[in-house]
């Protein structure tokens, strides 16, 4: 089963005054544990995708307009919260997916205190799935 682990939830304090107020030690300790997780997810062979995402500062909404013509708006600095980056990953049941993202929510902070970042998981809905949601939807 597919699963999608969203570090969302995260607020501008999280980020500006979080790691911007930290020391370099705890940003380098930080990095490398999302970086270790991300590598021990990739040689199990669970992991099949993940980014981080940029600021909000930096999101626009888009909407067709007219003739499909792509209508944006945005920027949002004032959006109280979002997400900052996912990880995809495969795995045999929602338990695993749970422990996965129980361990990337502990991630260490100021101190190495972990963070106990709230982490959403979803399944990925298979193609069936979307197909009877959406009638002549593409399978993925």
């Amino acid at each position: 089963m597919k699963y999608m682990l969203l570090m969302n939830n995260m607020t501008r304090s999280d980020v500006y005054a979080g790691v911007s107020g930290w020391q370099q030690q705890d940003i380098d300790a930080h990095i490398e544990f999302m970086k270790s997780v991300t590598s021990s997810l990739r040689q199990s062979g669970e992991l099949l995708s993940t980014e981080g995402l940029e600021v909000p500062d930096h999101a626009v909404v888009v909407r067709a307009g007219k003739n499909g013509e792509p209508v944006t708006d945005g920027v949002f600095p004032e959006a109280k919260e979002f997400l900052a980056g996912y990880w995809i990953v495969e795995v045999a049941d929602a338990e695993r997916a749970y422990q996965i993202a129980a361990h990337a929510s502990s991630a260490p902070g100021p101190g190495g205190a972990p963070l106990n970042m709230p982490i959403e998981v979803r399944r990925i809905a298979p193609p069936a799935t979307v197909r009877r949601v959406l009638p002549g939807a593409p399978l993925a």
